[in-house]
């Protein structure tokens, strides 16, 4: 059961079995060693960053380690390992595409993690972490990764002294518990006003920020 980037061979194949077993099968599944992945990922890659980059304040590494274990960049680096078509789910999941879950992957490579400590020892388990994630460390951008929308585009008009964008609430619709709200964005340097939407005003704001990032990339290119 070969999986890219991930360079370990199990000794109790048992393990892996129990790794890649989502819970709609039955009793015998990965939420446990999802529990153990988890803490030891937690660990690995906090030492990871903490020994890379030296001179960062608290903030930053913490900042640096969200962006690293989110389920968004472990189901990404799932996907990339292959994991997903070697999944086994109960007819339910398996019906509903459950492999392609960004939950059930980043879950599933998280218990893999809690496998290959279970297997080996923590050592060997920093090992596979490091392998897995060496792209990423590699890649990491100390002053954009992790950063809200939002953020990275106020550090950008603040870096050209241009105003701040201007978030507008312009419609909510929706029952009080399923309300979805409309926002513009007005960023300076832009002729559109941007709109966007989402179930809160955050969210709403985090998706106009975005669009406006790519108008700007756009225009600078």
């Amino acid at each position: 059961m070969p999986f890219k980037n991930l360079d370990y061979q199990f000794n109790n194949l048992e393990l892996l079995k129990t790794a890649l077993t989502h819970r709609s099968v039955g009793k015998n599944n990965y939420e446990r060693m999802e529990f153990l992945g988890d803490s030891v990922l937690g660990l690995v890659i906090t030492d990871a960053l903490f020994n890379l980059y030296p001179d960062e304040a608290e903030g930053v590494l913490t900042r640096l380690r969200s962006y690293l274990v989110k389920r968004e960049t472990l189901s990404k680096l799932a996907r990339e390992m292959n994991l997903g078509e070697n999944i086994k789910l109960g007819a339910g999941e398996l019906k509903s595409g459950g492999w392609r879950r960004e939950s059930i992957l980043a879950n599933t490579l998280e218990a893999i993690i809690g496998a290959v400590y279970l297997d080996s020892d923590f050592t060997t388990s920093q090992n596979v972490v490091l392998a897995i994630y060496d792209a990423e460390l590699k890649s990491l951008d100390v002053n954009k990764v992790g950063k809200d929308p939002k953020t990275v585009l106020q550090e950008i008009l603040q870096s050209k002294k241009m105003p701040l964008p201007v978030y507008t609430v312009i419609n909510e619709f929706g029952e009080d518990h399923k309300k979805t709200f409309v926002i513009t964005c007005q960023v300076a340097g832009l002729d559109q006003i941007i709109e966007a939407n989402g179930r809160s005003k955050r969210f709403a704001e985090q998706l106009a920020a975005s669009k406006a990032l790519m108008l700007l990339e756009n225009e600078a290119n």
